[in-house]
């Protein structure tokens, strides 16, 4: 399974409630940090919700 490399770009200061706790469940907290995900459709349900705040990469194993 391919895994997803996920870099928080932009501030969730400011954003509703459901996307700062979209990113919180995705295990980012400062700008700039990256977490590798596994490419499940519960993830990318998530990332599409906060895609204007972050940046997707996929990672082939």
């Amino acid at each position: 399974m391919s895994k997803l490399k996920v870099t928080l770009k932009h501030s969730a200061i400011g954003r509703p409630a459901k996307q700062v706790a979209t990113i919180k469940g995705l295990g980012l907290r400062k700008l700039g940090r990256s977490r590798i995900l596994e490419n499940t459709p519960a993830v990318r349900g998530m990332v599409k919700k906060v895609l204007h705040l972050v940046q997707v990469e996929e990672i082939a194993d």
